[in-house]
């Protein structure tokens, strides 16, 4: 599994250790409310379930998730980027959460840039698509910073916890990623 390095932080695959943290970042209302999937509350050890699934994710060449940390100090977890690949049609779908005491400072829009840039560059995809709840306008922003294009928007694609979510879908193609 790759490793990445930015200006400020550091890519790099999650460790077991790295589980609790992920219980309580990830678990936070705040930033398991802007996903699909994040559970809240995060049950005990769930984080080291998910973690262990990233290794074959990436050996099978379907996946690749990294813990985003900070480059200065002792790199403490700031989130998560995943990448989600279908290599029959050579493109990737991009997710990512940031813990909310670092929200606005630019984290997710720099870890995004990275694995797109990964993912054409090294990975040889055509595409990269992301997704956000039209609520959670600070993720729209962020696929607008990393040149995506909106592509629509599905209505009422998704139930989460108990209210149905409009979906806003964004993409890039390599040809169009600057590097």
């Amino acid at each position: 599994m790759p490793r990445l390095s930015t200006e400020r932080l550091v890519l790099r695959p999650f460790t077991l250790s790295d589980g609790p943290d992920v219980e309580q970042l990830a678990g936070d209302r705040l930033v398991a409310d802007t996903t699909l999937t994040i559970p809240h509350p995060y049950p005990v050890g769930g984080g080291a379930t998910w973690i262990a699934t990233h290794a074959d994710a990436w050996d099978r060449g379907v996946g690749l998730t990294l813990a985003i940390c900070a480059r200065a100090g002792p790199q403490p977890l700031m989130g998560a980027v995943s990448l989600h690949v279908a290599q029959a049609h050579r493109h990737g779908e991009i997710g990512y959460w940031i813990r909310a005491d670092a929200w606005g400072n630019g984290y997710a829009t720099e870890a995004a840039r990275s694995v797109i840039s990964y993912a054409f560059a090294q990975l040889g995809l055509h595409r990269v698509m992301a997704r956000h709840f039209t609520r959670n306008a600070a993720s729209g922003r962020v696929m607008h910073k990393l040149g995506m294009q909106l592509e629509g928007v599905h209505r009422d694609a998704y139930l989460r916890w108990g209210r149905f979510e409009d979906v806003a879908v964004y993409a890039v193609l390599a040809s169009e990623h600057s590097y």
